[in-house]
């Protein structure tokens, strides 16, 4: 709180969130985390906490403490099989969000089934937490760390793999300016608790978040508590006010598991075997930028201004004007072509982590990018573009994700691969374009699984809050492992300095707390979601009448 270090961790022993204030509990004695927030509260006079429960065990100490306390958000995930895990509390279920001037502030999503995934985390994360937490507009974020929601772990039986902790640290950083206090709690597998520290710290320190494969939708089981938990706070929140979605009864709960039958899936999974995580390594170089002298000044005092650019790289330019842009004469364009090269290669071969270049025509910078990164660099490449023009990108054979963010409908016909965003009104709302990139935009990046994000600024984008846009750029350092190449046009020299800063991995700034988004743009949203939620699942978020495409694990 006193801008010292950006972030930490405890490894404290013993944990604490089962803890209550006049007896211990679950082998909890002291009850770490409620207590460092009642500390900030008084002494940093903080109004607005944020507290992220990942333990596979309900934290009711921390419920306990807070439930009647607004200033206080607690969000828990856990274990429950419909009050048959300990603690066994009817307490710990979704209906359960506070008392009093806490009515809302208490978010409890229970696991009714063993085995849960990378993507039933990252589906809480996405269509519960993020949303809210981002409403909420935290001032400090504390983890209870249990990582006995990992793989392999006696106690929780899931199926996550230790590399997912690093994105949902990822994930939280970008709130309260980055200051994030993880507290460790339970963990029962001394390899995957091991892993699972490590790759929390190496994110915390700032290293290249790790590649996560096989992403795709929750099981329906888990789809339901994400169901229920939205429905539940529906009346609470207004970044859910909008959905339409009644409580479901949970399919686990209708036809409960025979003991025998559970205990055969416990064993199951606590004999899996899962791959060392891989190095996390960093380029040398976190981030590089090619603009004019007069803009140098902008850029963090870290951030590399590339030089010369090497022959080979201007014969790689050449071909791509040749083979697409032989009516172009610009020497500025020209140029730019050569730079996009340059900053690509050195991103592919690992020298530079990401990059930022300003540039005279966005549209043949992109087309020259796609096609160099299509052809050397990624076999997937994802393109964020906030504008209303048409993009010169061709998404027909899968290899790009195009998702674009603008204030009029892109004429064209529509694929799975070119997501359009129309915001109404003609304006960006920060509420409206930040639930279009929590609902839409991380789930089906983390899905399509790139190998390079091109973030793409065109004029006429005039707007977007600055803010928004760091946050949006922080956010996507979580994909590609940070492979990013930002291109700029017309823009304003504090949305210049705003992305390189977010590229440099500095804090992401306050958004304040947010307004609901518009109705009209929830309408956009939510239209997106339905056309694609069947080839990306991982944008499901209610249980339909008629079934969903959820994986029936």
């Amino acid at each position: 709180m006193t801008g010292k270090v950006r972030n930490g961790m405890a490894l404290v022993r013993p944990p604490g969130h089962h803890s209550q204030r006049s007896e211990a509990n679950g082998f909890c004695v002291f009850n770490n985390v409620a207590i460092a927030t009642l500390y900030a509260k008084k002494h940093y006079n903080l109004n607005r906490v944020l507290i992220v429960d990942w333990d596979i065990h309900h934290g009711q100490g921390v419920q306990y403490c807070f439930e009647e306390d607004s200033s206080v958000l607690y969000f828990s995930w856990h274990r429950y099989e419909h009050q048959r895990f300990w603690p066994n509390l009817a307490e710990s279920d979704y209906d359960r969000v506070g008392k009093g001037k806490g009515t809302g502030f208490n978010i409890n999503l229970p696991w009714n089934k063993v085995g849960m995934t990378n993507s039933d985390y990252l589906s809480a994360f996405f269509h519960v937490l993020l949303p809210i937490a981002y409403e909420f507009d935290p001032e400090l974020v504390f983890v209870c760390a249990g990582f006995d929601s990992a793989i392999g772990d006696p106690e929780g039986h899931m199926c996550a793999s230790p590399e997912i902790f690093g994105h949902l640290t990822h994930l939280l950083m970008s709130l309260a300016e980055g200051r994030l206090c993880v507290v460790l709690e339970g963990g029962y597998n001394l390899t995957s608790l091991a892993q699972s520290v490590c790759q929390t710290i190496q994110t915390l320190l700032g290293d290249p978040t790790p590649v996560l494969n096989d992403i795709g939708p929750p099981c329906h089981s888990a789809l339901e508590s994400v169901h229920n938990v939205r429905a539940a706070h529906q009346k609470n929140w207004g970044c859910l006010k909008h959905m339409v979605c009644p409580v479901s009864e949970p399919s686990t709960k209708q036809c409960r598991v025979e003991e025998k039958d559970e205990k055969q899936e416990e064993e199951t999974t606590e004999h899996l075997v899962w791959p060392e995580p891989l190095p996390r390594d960093a380029p040398p170089v976190h981030t590089a930028a090619l603009i004019s002298k007069e803009e140098e000044d902008l850029l963090p005092e870290d951030c590399q201004c590339l030089g010369e650019i090497s022959p080979k790289y201007i014969e790689e330019a050449e071909k791509i004007r040749n083979k697409h842009f032989q009516d172009v004469t610009d020497e500025k364009t020209l140029q730019c072509i050569q730079d996009v090269v340059s900053l690509l290669e050195k991103i592919k071969t690992r020298e530079v982590r990401n990059g930022l270049v300003v540039v005279p025509d966005v549209f043949v910078s992109l087309k020259c990018a796609v096609e160099h990164a299509t052809n050397s660099l990624s076999e997937r490449i994802l393109v964020l573009f906030v504008g209303d023009d048409d993009v010169p990108v061709d998404t027909k054979d899968g290899r790009v994700l195009l998702v674009q963010i603008c204030k009029k409908e892109p004429e064209g016909v529509k694929s799975l691969y070119h997501v359009p965003v129309c915001l109404n009104k003609g304006v960006f709302s920060s509420a409206s374009v930040m639930a279009a990139v929590l609902g839409l935009v991380l789930p089906l990046a983390y899905e399509f699984n790139a190998g390079l994000v091109l973030q793409v600024v065109a004029e006429g984008s005039g707007g977007l809050d600055v803010r928004v846009w760091a946050q949006l750029t922080s956010l996507l350092q979580g994909v590609a492992q940070g492979a990013t190449l930002a291109l700029l046009k017309g823009c304003e020299r504090d949305m210049v300095k705003a992305t390189g800063l977010s590229l440099s991995g500095a804090s992401a700034p306050l958004l304040g707390p947010l307004d609901p988004p518009l109705a009209e743009d929830v309408k956009v949203i939510e239209a997106q979601r339905q056309r694609l939620q069947e080839r990306w699942g991982l944008l499901l978020n209610t249980v339909s009448e008629s079934g969903t495409q959820s994986q029936d694990r």
